[in-house]
């Protein structure tokens, strides 16, 4: 019997996951007054797309069979000195320009060391995006500075609207985003080695894939998204924090495994992944507005997290040949 349902699980997961989102919605709407108002979807969409964003580079790490988790450190960089290069007025598109190189060499960085060197990524993303983090710090002496241009709060404003749309600019441009991954992932050459390495790392150097080249792209890749959602965030709270990133630490690794994608690598898509993020707001929004306090919260979590990779995350031990 268990068999039975770990294997439908595991050939309907996006559809679990969507399942999820329809099944917590339903609920919060007869428990809670004003869980169905469009605000508060509204603050769900925002929410769930600024963790769709934190979410991508986590997606193809794991995809590629490996873990970042330098994410919530290269948000609380990227909101730092975005905020304290703009307060010191310098042009928003120079000081982008300069936070998202700093990001990808963050990324790169992890990826080269990894794969190069053969240290799993697990060490070596903790230890740089710590390294990264405390560098900043440092510069600013503890107390940064500044804010994000309007423009950026008004697109990721949950107030905010586009047009004729009830919700702000981010929300459909996190539509948009989820079409570009998933046609880079299924029909690119790109996406078809994330899936090889992932899936068999010996066999894909046979097909002339170049693995510490093909891991430092993807975890550049994760540190440039990751500083997107840090300057986001920076427009949405309205002042920089450098331990903004602090909740995508859990919730980047909860929604991808929530939407599907296999810890073990070489399976998953980010459209599970962006589905999962909705899962985990509507999840803290409907404990939240129950009255369970942040621990209750966080430990309901991880408990749904271990159910659900006992069912689909276990296809075989990950892979150790970088």
């Amino acid at each position: 019997m268990m068999q039975t349902v770990t294997t439908a699980f595991k050939r309907n997961r996006l559809y679990g996951a969507l399942l999820m989102v329809v099944i917590l919605h339903l609920t919060g709407i007869a428990l809670i007054d004003g869980y169905g108002s469009i605000f508060t979807l509204r603050s769900m969409l925002v929410l769930s797309a600024l963790l769709a964003v934190a979410s991508v580079g986590q997606t193809l790490v794991i995809i590629l069979g490996g873990i970042d988790l330098s994410i919530p450190f290269v948000v609380g960089v990227a909101n730092v000195v975005a905020a304290q290069l703009y307060g010191d007025g310098m042009d928003f598109a120079l000081v982008f320009v300069i936070v998202s190189l700093l990001a990808l060499g963050i990324g790169a960085l992890n990826g080269l060391i990894s794969a190069g060197l053969g240290v799993h990524p697990l060490i070596v993303t903790l230890g740089v995006g710590t390294v990264a983090l405390g560098a900043v710090q440092q510069w600013t002496g503890g107390f940064p500075s500044g804010s994000a241009p309007q423009f950026i709060s008004d697109f990721v404003s949950i107030g905010g609207t586009l047009g004729p749309l009830p919700f702000p600019g981010l929300v459909p441009a996190v539509f948009v985003l989820i079409a570009l991954v998933v046609l880079v992932l299924r029909r690119t050459t790109f996406g078809r080695q994330l899936y090889a390495l992932g899936s068999n790392p010996s066999a894909a150097r046979y097909a002339l894939i170049r693995p510490v080249f093909t891991w430092t792209v993807t975890f550049a890749i994760s540190g440039f998204f990751a500083a997107l959602a840090g300057i986001l965030l920076l427009g949405f709270s309205g002042s920089a924090y450098a331990g903004v990133g602090e909740p995508y630490l859990f919730q980047t690794i909860a929604a991808v495994v929530i939407g599907g994608t296999a810890l073990v690598g070489g399976s998953g898509s980010y459209v599970g992944t962006a589905i999962g993020a909705a899962v985990l707001i509507e999840v803290n929004t409907l404990l939240i507005g129950l009255g369970f306090n942040p621990s209750a919260v966080q430990a309901g979590l991880g408990l749904g997290i271990l159910v659900l990779v006992s069912l689909y995350g276990r296809e075989r031990t990950v892979a150790q040949d970088i």
